[in-house]
């Protein structure tokens, strides 16, 4: 309670259950660890844990003379005299969000008894307005020792939390065409391709035909299961609003969204859309003999069906994975060996760099016209676009890698999804952009922060539509060509770091050295803009007092007072820098330092900065 304070993570805690370490009154004195159950001070119960591991709800006394609850407590019990109170400060507290609970509170009297008859069930509607409205933060306890408050946890959060049921939905047709969700996509050695799917309309049955509309493919149900936990139950259908597992699906991706194939142009649009952050970070996979070359590219695949965040590529003859950091590619190399059982090496870790545009225009006009050999004759094709680089205040699209794309009506253009191929002509001049946006003809790095703008395209009428997509990647890296090489950005990161007055300096002069920038020097409780931070106050709340858990004493070797000789440093630094910041912070601080980190995006570097790079890649 007092860290949500501090830290200003919410105003209004409540501690809706509390623990008994021990009907003992005396165990409290020596600080005897256990766990005799919970108090729930709103529905006014004892969950009293048995030695054999059950538990059982004892109802509390509403009657009460004086401040002490007793009968089910000791009276001497220390926990006696702070029920009241603690049930006190969650209904008054709730009284300030809701009128028509502080008027029943106005009209009762103000003894503990009256306080304690109040059922719960008059408690529980405010309680949750509030909780959806964000005004209070139910806080409660247990623990993990034969899932001590396990139940009240489970039962709580489907009281209080958002439900399905409080939206209003679309009226159901009578035969509703099938639309679903594969929110997420595991492979198993023994069932194979596992798609987890919410169904959002209609009725799935097995061995029907659906139309993957994310990608135009077209995939057949061989199986549908229900899972329980580790039980398996398989059904014949799904109907609207269950979720479940299909079997048998060769092409779907996390995020697809799968329709019946007779389904109207409106439902075949996508559910969602998971769009996963930039990568960060990328190595090369290296099999380990010519034979492994096959099963490796197929588990890289495969992964990255399960993984949207997970990009794969084929870059000068290597296999390259990109990922969102190296926590991230120590995973997928975990996954790769453990669940696929292939046979190669991961090279170094390298930080994913970009390119931007020039703002300098090209001395000369590109042509926008493309010829190609099509079934031994001659096809021209003709897409006019422009170029320029994103100004400032103007947000990428996250689906384009941080570029905007527009189309001729210059609404933003879909990214390729790499679907089979598509009559759309769109469709391939996305997928043409794509290419030439995924290396520079300058450095070879992915290009990011453009603006390009589809204005018009022309295909002939006997020619594939397929066209568009040479054609466009063509002509758009003949505009880049045209213009010099642009700027070279890096991915940089937000830290965070707390270390004791002694190690300040060190930390700044590492920070410094490394490229990093310190953006404030501030006390341990200040926020990243510098501002000391006040914490919230604690009147009208219940705060438990120390002795509440006795086996959980303050082992921070200082309390409350720690944090008076630690600085916090907020600083931007390059993430090349800091892949070992771990190891040199715990070096610098005597083990003592601590530090957060988040990603802050690409950022243009400096000259020499610049130069670094290109030597590093090869370029320069």
């Amino acid at each position: 309670m007092l860290s949500l304070l501090s830290h200003r993570l919410h105003p209004t805690p409540l501690a809706i259950t509390l623990p008994v370490a021990s009907l003992n009154p005396s165990d409290y004195t020596r600080a005897e660890p256990g766990i005799a159950g919970l108090i729930d001070l709103v529905k006014w119960e004892f969950w009293k844990q048995e030695p054999d591991g059950s538990s059982s709800r004892h109802a509390l006394p509403t009657d009460i003379d004086g401040d002490a609850v007793t009968g089910i407590l000791p009276a001497d019990h220390l926990l006696a005299t702070h029920l009241i109170p603690a049930r006190t400060a969650i209904i008054e507290s709730l009284a300030m969000y809701s009128d028509e609970l502080m008027e029943k509170l106005l009209e009762m009297p103000s003894t503990p008894s009256a306080y304690a008859a109040i059922p719960g069930s008059m408690i529980m509607p405010h309680l949750r307005e509030a909780t959806l409205r964000a005004k209070v933060l139910p806080v409660l306890c247990g623990s993990a020792i034969n899932h001590v408050g396990t139940e009240i946890l489970m039962d709580y959060a489907g009281e209080l939390l958002a439900s399905p049921l409080d939206v209003v939905h679309e009226k159901q047709m009578s035969k509703p065409p099938v639309r679903l969700l594969a929110w997420k996509v595991a492979w198993d050695k023994k069932k194979g391709w596992m798609t987890f799917v919410r169904v959002y309309s209609g009725t799935l049955t097995r061995q029907s035909v659906l139309l993957n509309s994310t990608r135009n493919t077209k995939e057949r149900v061989s199986k549908l299961l229900l899972l329980y936990a580790s039980d398996v139950q398989e059904v014949d259908e799904l109907p609207f609003g269950s979720v479940g597992v299909i079997l048998g699906l060769k092409h779907t991706r996390t995020g697809d969204t799968l329709v019946s194939t007779n389904a109207p142009a409106s439902v075949s649009n996508d559910v969602a859309t998971i769009t996963p952050p930039s990568a960060v970070m990328s190595a090369s996979v290296v099999p380990q003999s010519h034979a492994d070359l096959a099963p490796v590219e197929e588990a890289l695949h495969a992964l990255s069906r399960t993984d949207p965040s997970v990009r794969v590529e084929t870059q000068e003859g290597q296999l390259l994975v990109h990922g969102l950091g190296a926590l991230h590619l120590e995973i997928v190399e975990g996954r790769l060996k453990d669940e696929w059982g292939v046979r190669f090496e991961f090279g170094k870790r390298q930080v994913s760099y970009r390119e931007s545009v020039s703002p300098i225009q090209p001395g000369a006009d590109v042509d926008d016209t493309w010829s190609a050999m099509v079934s031994g004759q001659s096809v021209s094709a003709r897409v006019s676009l422009s170029l320029r680089p994103l100004e400032d205040e103007e947000i990428a699209d996250p689906a384009w890698e941080g570029n905007i794309v527009l189309d001729p009506d210059n609404k933003p253009l879909p990214a390729a999804d790499g679907s089979q191929s598509s009559q759309e002509p769109l469709s391939h001049i996305a997928r043409g952009v794509a290419s030439a946006l995924s290396a520079s003809p300058h450095t070879s790095l992915p290009l990011s922060r453009l603006h390009i703008a589809v204005s018009s395209f022309q295909c002939p009428t006997d020619a594939p539509p397929s066209i568009l997509a040479g054609a466009s990647t063509v002509i758009l890296r003949n505009r880049l060509k045209a213009r010099p090489p642009g700027p070279l950005m890096e991915p940089f990161i937000r830290l965070r770091i707390s270390v004791g007055d002694d190690a300040i300096g060190k930390v700044v002069k590492d920070l410094t050295e490394h490229g990093g920038e310190v953006l404030d020097l501030a006390s341990a409780n200040a926020s990243a803009d510098g501002d000391d931070v006040q914490a919230y106050s604690q009147d009208g709340l219940y705060i438990p007092p120390a002795w509440l858990s006795p086996s959980t004493a303050d082992t921070s070797g200082g309390g409350a007072n720690a944090s008076l000789h630690r600085r916090t440093i907020h600083a931007l630094a390059p993430l090349s820098q800091m892949l070992d910041y771990s190891t040199r912070l715990r070096a610098l601080s005597g083990g003592h330092g601590q530090f957060e980190m988040a990603n802050a995006g690409f950022r243009i570097v400096g000259e020499g900065r610049r130069l670094e790079i290109l030597r590093a890649i090869g370029r320069a």
